[in-house]
């Protein structure tokens, strides 16, 4: 008995520690702004609600959260297609050097995005310009530059699931007369949709929470709920409440998807990891 037991007091432990920061983060969000700074209590005690009432009537915020899931979804949707094709790509067609493109894809991702901040705005205001347009505080700036850093990673994320699939499939709805692409529609797609699946999740949800990039070649037009957040703070003071109930708000959708969907990330993880 005494090892499922420990191993269950092991996972509550563990539970804890990871739900605890997001409970702490709702328990400033409900807490009036006096009580903050004085002896802070575990539990909630007259919750109030303004926060989120001022934050869902504010139209600057709802804006924001609209270009999160406009940015969120394009680059999402762009990624998962472009990674899909380069996977069967590098899987079905013989490419001379194809590990060395798929190694040097990889290592796209392993810089950090801060050392790309400086070319990156040149690029947004100065390179990518025509007369008074810029790249720069756009949807699709953002979107095609999330593509940078999420495309690598979707690429490493959904090789296993079409490498997964076996070739004689394609060989034998080719000899039956498919081509390439019905090949791909009818055959390949249905069978790689759990990868799809967390490919897509993914990429949204990393597309969804990043800061740095956002907070630096967005302005007002296309500026993400996430670094709205950096707006309540301010020379006169920080407003942790309103800043609390932002990152509860924030982390809501991601929660919602996860829990819908787990199943099939949980599927699309595990396809293709043991072959014959």
């Amino acid at each position: 008995m005494r090892g499922p037991l420990s191993q269950l007091a092991l996972w509550l432990a563990l539970s804890f520690l990871t739900l605890f920061p997001i409970y702490w983060l709702f328990v400033i969000s409900v807490t009036p702004a006096v009580d903050l700074f004085s002896t802070p209590s575990i539990l909630i005690e007259n919750p109030i609600w303004t926060n989120y009432a001022e934050i869902f009537h504010d139209e600057t915020l709802r804006r924001y959260m609209l270009n999160s899931v406009i940015i969120s979804t394009g680059n999402a949707v762009l990624v998962t297609v472009l990674a899909f094709f380069a996977c069967y790509a590098l899987s079905r067609f013989d490419i001379g050097g194809k590990e060395n493109i798929f190694f040097w894809t990889i290592t796209n991702r392993m810089a950090p995005a801060a050392v790309f901040l400086l070319p990156l705005f040149l690029l947004f205001t100065k390179v990518f310009a025509i007369g008074d347009w810029k790249l720069y505080d756009t949807h699709l700036g953002m979107i095609l530059l999330y593509c940078t850093f999420n495309l690598p990673f979707a690429i490493w994320t959904l090789r296993p699931t079409i490498d997964g699939i076996p070739k004689e499939l394609d060989e034998a709805a080719t000899v039956d007369g498919a081509s390439t692409w019905t090949v791909i529609r009818h055959v390949v797609l249905p069978l790689a949709a759990p990868g799809l699946a967390v490919t897509l999740i993914l990429t949204w949800v990393f597309a969804w929470n990043e800061f740095l990039l956002a907070a630096t070649l967005t302005s007002f037009n296309a500026r993400t709920i996430t670094t709205g957040l950096s707006e309540y703070v301010t020379t006169t003071g920080t407003e942790w409440g309103k800043m609390a109930s932002i990152a509860i708000i924030t982390l809501i959708p991601a929660l919602v998807i996860f829990s819908v969907v787990q199943r099939h990330i949980v599927a699309g993880l595990t396809f293709g990891a043991v072959k014959e």
